[in-house]
């Protein structure tokens, strides 16, 4: 309950209870929202929320590292078939790390055909990752996963029910199949996906546990809360979602990482930006009415912004920035003290590119030297797309499913029916963000990929905050 008294123009806030903690910490990828701050956040009094996404390659690059303290192989000790983790371990663990210079191995590029191997690594990641995250306490622990990202979500779901995964949070798109797959993986049946196909008929995939070795054994169904931007996203997924929904943040165009497009005709500002406006702005009244509980983020890190969404009738705020460059957060410490260090003097920017993203969604940058926010480092740069996470599923003349991505090489996509007017300023974000977490793949020549960090507007607040901070803090100065 809020600390304010209520009245007749304040509504009633949410109260919290076991699973509707007031503080949700956002789920920042690749492995920034890693099982180090999730597990933290949640023992603490938040909920943590590990990201799911590229999960299967970050547990193979952490394999391939020499897992320095057995976190990985002790938590895939536990997985209910050992077939698939003795074949992982001994395809990708290496006891003393990688040499210097040495690329990571990684799998085969999944297809329309072709994705067992990625589905069985992003099992055993999401697995992972939730079973550490809930180790030595029993509070909620959270997953997030990007719409987007269709190929690899009915794996990464399954993954994380298995390990007890209480809610699932998921954005950059309209998650409106995801209520009724965790409703069928509760109950033990399989579960199936329509997967998006430009120029034609879309794809279907469907997850069966028998098919890896598992009993369909009923699975405790996790809280769904969908990332909107309206009142009209959520009420159409009231109304027409798969199974029910639980609850929704609600995320303004100050936060990190994707952003909704702006309503209405797209409007850069001088530098560039996409203009937002008062159509962008969320009808809380009507969030309200629809009578489940919800979340504000985007610029929402602070003590006043807890109180004003309380008193907005929200359960609480949902923050990222803060624990992103929290001590035990996945980002690189380096990234972590260089960012703090020029928040100090106030010479951080975040720049909103609506160019970055091969998703088309704009992307906040922050313009760091040494990133992909440079553009003598962009140029440098060989194209090249060997992760293929933000790929589009398109027909083919032939009427098969291929895949493509405006930030692979430009004759390649060009090759797939692609504009080349799209290329120009898109980022490969999967080398880039795997970057960040210190996963950085070596490249031809010995070229180690670039990073590219991306954070919400607020950034600037971090110069309140001394280096070394931890996930505690962020809670406690939030008065959680």
């Amino acid at each position: 309950m809020t600390d304010q008294p209520t009245t007749a123009h304040q509504p009633e806030p949410c109260p919290p209870g076991p699973k509707r903690p007031r503080v949700i910490q956002g789920g920042m990828g690749i492995a920034v929202s890693d099982w180090r701050l999730a597990r933290t956040v949640s023992m603490t009094g938040g909920l943590g929320v590990v990201s799911g996404t590229g999960i299967d390659t970050v547990l193979l690059r952490r394999l391939q590292d020499g897992d320095r303290g057995g976190e990985v192989r002790r938590a895939l000790a536990g997985f209910p078939n050992p077939a698939p983790v003795q074949a992982c371990l001994k395809r990708y663990f290496r006891p003393e790390g990688r040499a210097p210079g040495e690329a990571y191995a990684r799998l085969p590029l999944p297809s329309a055909e072709r994705y067992r191997d990625a589905w069985v690594m992003t099992l055993l990641g999401a697995y992972t990752e939730v079973t550490l995250a809930r180790e030595g306490h029993d509070r909620p622990v959270g997953l997030n996963l990007l719409t987007k990202l269709q190929l690899h979500t009915l794996p990464a779901l399954y993954g994380a029910m298995l390990a007890g995964v209480d809610t699932v949070i998921m954005g950059a798109g309209i998650p409106r199949d995801i209520p009724g797959i965790l409703d069928a993986f509760a109950a033990g049946r399989p579960a199936s996906l329509r997967v998006d196909v430009r120029g034609g008929e879309g794809l279907t995939l469907t997850f069966d546990p028998a098919d890896f070795g598992l009993r369909p054994d009923p699975l405790v169904r996790p809280d769904f809360y969908p990332i909107v931007s309206s009142h009209v996203l959520a009420g159409v997924l009231v109304r027409k979602a798969s199974g029910p929904v639980q609850g929704f943040i609600v995320e303004g165009p100050t936060a990190g990482g994707h952003n909704a497009p702006p309503r209405g005709p797209l409007t850069l500002d001088d530098r560039g930006q996409p203009v937002y406006g008062e159509r962008d702005e969320v009808d809380l009244p009507a969030m309200r009415a629809l009578g489940l509980p919800f979340w504000l983020a985007g610029g929402c890190g602070t003590p006043e912004a807890l109180r004003d969404a309380l008193a907005a009738g929200a359960a609480g705020i949902q923050v990222g920035t803060l624990f992103a460059f929290a001590q035990e957060s996945g980002l690189r410490d380096d990234l972590k003290a260089d960012v703090l260090t020029r928040a100090q003097s106030g010479a951080l920017d975040v720049f909103t590119d609506p160019l970055a993203s091969p998703t088309g969604f704009p992307f906040k940058v922050v313009t760091l030297p040494g990133t992909l926010s440079q553009p003598d480092v962009y140029a440098a740069r060989e194209r090249v797309c060997d992760l293929g996470y933000l790929r589009e599923a398109y027909r083919t003349g032939a009427g098969r499913v291929g895949w493509r991505c405006p930030a692979e090489p430009v004759a390649a996509y060009e090759s797939k029916g692609g504009a080349a007017a799209d290329t120009p300023g898109r980022k490969c974000l999967c080398n880039a963000l795997m970057a960040d977490a210190g996963y950085a793949q070596v490249q031809r020549g010995g070229r180690t990929e670039p990073g590219l960090l991306t954070s919400g507007d607020g950034l600037g607040a971090l110069r309140d905050w001394t280096p070394g901070y931890g996930a505690a803090d962020v809670l406690r100065v939030l008065n959680v």
